[in-house]
């Protein structure tokens, strides 16, 4: 049960990274990128890591891991949404 629930976490972790890579090339303004990033990223790290927690089992390690997924959790959607808000703001100035 435990190697499913691992191949499923870093099958759905790459998924998510995968998506998000290619809305980053693909979505057309800087807006649609970071919404891609910010979300598709960050879902899919948190699952990847996710992942090593269920592979190396409860010990020091999982501890570690798990406050980078709060870290990831916390950090990157913030620092996402102060790109697009610098990037708005330079917007305005140009009009």
């Amino acid at each position: 049960m435990r190697v499913l629930l691992i191949w499923i976490s870093m099958t759905g972790g790459l998924f998510f990274l995968s998506v998000g890579t290619i809305g980053l090339l693909r979505l057309p303004d800087i807006y649609t990128r970071a919404h891609s990033a910010a979300k598709c990223d960050t879902l899919g790290a948190i699952l990847c890591l996710f992942a090593l927690i269920l592979y190396s089992g409860w010990n020091f390690s999982s501890i570690k891991i798990l406050l980078t997924i709060v870290f990831l959790w916390i950090t990157a959607p913030t620092a996402t949404h102060l790109i697009a808000k610098a990037c708005y703001k330079g917007d305005k100035k140009k009009n």
